[in-house]
C-alpha cells in the first residue's frame, strides 16, 4: 500500500468537512461484506488499512499515527475469457455431436454461454481492488490512489453515502477557484509558438501550467522559497507527452537519448503542442520528490517521497505523511504563483513573449 511505502500513485481531493473518530462506526457499518457472498456481481465496502480483507473497522485500526487511513475494497468473481471460451467449445461440439447438427444459432451458443458461467463461477476465486485513502486534518486534504474517472466516481460516491463528506478531485479548476478566487475558464488559449496565434491553439490550463513550470525551471533557476517549506528547487525531464488537438499528430512522447535536446521536441513546440506529462523533481536540500506529472487532471503517478528515518510503522507512517504535506504545499503553492502570473493580462503577455523566445531559440542536438 503506497501511502505506507514504496511509491504511490494518487490525486488530492478537498474534503467537505474534517473526518474524525466520529466516521468510524460509519465506514464499520459499510464494511466489505462476506466474500461468501459474493456472486457475479461486484461489491464493494470499506476495510481498514492492514489488508484488503480487513473488515472489522475500529478506532484502533482506522487511525494509523493520526490519521484515517482506510481502504474501499472491490470484489468481483470472473471467469477467464480464454477458460470461458474453451468451455464453451467443449459445450457447444457436444451439444452438436448429440443432436447432429453442423452448428449451432447465436441463440444456442448464448445459452449455452451462460450456462457455463454458472456452473464455473462459484469455484472462480474473487478478484479484489482496494482504492485507499488517508486524510490529513491539518490541511482539511483527502490523498486518494483514485485515479481513473471509474474510481474516481466510486470513491467520490461511497464517501459521500457513508458519511455525507464530500470528496471534491483538487485540479485546475477548484485550486486556482479556492486558493486564488479565479475562475480559469475565462482564460482564452495561449500560444508558445512564434508561428502560431493564440487562437489557432487549444490547450488546459494544466497543460499551460506545466509548460510555465518548464519553462521556470530553466529560465528563472528553478528556485522557489514555499512558506513553511522552505527553498525548494524544481526540473521538468523526460519522457514528455505533448498534445494538440486537431489534424495530423495529436499526441507524441519523447523518451529515448537526450528528448530535451531533440528536433522532435522542439518541432512539436512549434507545431503548437503542450506539454502535457512528464517526469518532475521537487528538491530541499537532499530530500528529493520525483514523480509522473499528468497536467490535464492533476494526477500524480510513482511519487518517490525522500528516505525516512523511522523504522516502525508508526513513525515510519507519520513521516511519510509528514513528507505528503511538504510535497502538496510545494505543489499548491507553484501553482498558485503560475495562476496569479496567468491572471494578469499585463504580465502574462510578457511572459508569452518570453516563453515564446525560449521556445524558438531551443538548442537542439544533430
Amino acid at each position: 500500500m503506497g501511502f505506507e511505502k514504496g511509491s504511490v500513485s494518487f490525486r488530492m481531493y478537498f474534503a467537505s468537512r474534517d473526518l474524525t473518530v466520529e466516521d468510524v462506526d460509519k465506514f464499520a457499518a459499510q464494511a466489505l461484506p462476506p466474500l461468501s457472498t459474493l456472486a457475479e456481481e461486484e461489491v464493494h465496502g470499506w476495510v481498514a488499512g492492514r489488508h484488503l480483507l480487513d473488515r472489522t473497522i475500529t478506532e484502533e485500526n482506522a487511525f494509523l499515527g493520526g490519521y484515517l487511513r482506510l481502504t474501499l475494497t472491490q470484489a468481483k468473481k470472473k471467469v477467464p475469457t480464454s477458460l470461458l471460451q474453451a468451455e464453451c467449445a467443449v459445450e457447444e461440439m457436444a451439444v452438436m455431436e448429440a443432436e447432429d447438427k453442423q452448428y449451432l444459432n447465436q441463440q444456442a451458443r448464448s445459452e449455452i454461454k451462460k450456462q457455463v458461467k454458472e456452473r464455473l463461477l462459484p469455484d472462480m476465486p474473487p478478484q479484489l481492488k482496494g482504492i485507499d485513502f488517508v486524510f490529513d486534518e491539518r490541511s482539511h486534504m483527502i490523498y486518494a490512489s483514485a485515479t481513473s474517472e471509474k474510481q474516481v466516481d466510486a470513491f467520490v460516491l461511497s464517501l459521500m453515502q457513508t458519511t455525507g463528506c464530500g470528496a471534491e478531485p483538487a485540479d485546475p479548476d477548484t485550486i486556482a477557484a479556492k486558493a486564488e478566487g479565479v475562475d480559469i475558464q475565462n482564460w482564452g488559449p495561449a500560444s508558445f509558438s512564434d508561428e502560431l496565434e493564440d487562437g489557432m491553439v487549444d490547450g488546459t490550463a494544466g497543460r499551460e501550467f506545466l509548460m510555465w513550470l518548464w519553462y521556470c525551471s530553466e529560465k528563472r533557476d528553478g528556485l522557489v522559497q514555499v512558506p513553511d517549506v522552505g527553498e525548494i528547487a524544481y526540473m521538468v525531464e523526460g519522457p514528455l507527452t505533448f498534445v494538440m488537438e486537431g489534424k495530423g499528430a495529436h499526441e507524441i512522447t519523447l523518451k529515448k537519448g537526450q528528448p530535451m535536446l531533440s528536433a522532435e521536441l522542439k518541432s512539436a513546440l512549434i507545431s503548437g503542442k503542450k506539454l502535457k506529462k512528464a517526469k518532475v523533481q521537487f528538491a530541499r536540500g537532499e530530500e528529493v520528490f520525483e514523480f509522473t506529472f499528468d497536467a490535464d487532471e492533476f494526477i500524480f503517478r510513482s511519487l518517490k517521497l525522500p528516505q525516512t528515518e523511522n523504522f516502525d510503522r508508526i513513525g515510519k507512517f507519520q513521516e511519510r505523511m509528514v513528507f505528503m504535506e511538504a510535497f502538496r504545499q510545494c505543489f499548491f503553492h507553484l501553482y498558485q504563483e503560475f495562476v496569479k502570473e496567468r491572471d494578469d493580462d499585463k504580465t502574462w503577455k510578457k511572459t508569452k513573449e518570453a516563453m515564446r523566445q525560449w521556445v524558438a531559440e531551443r538548442p537542439t542536438t544533430a
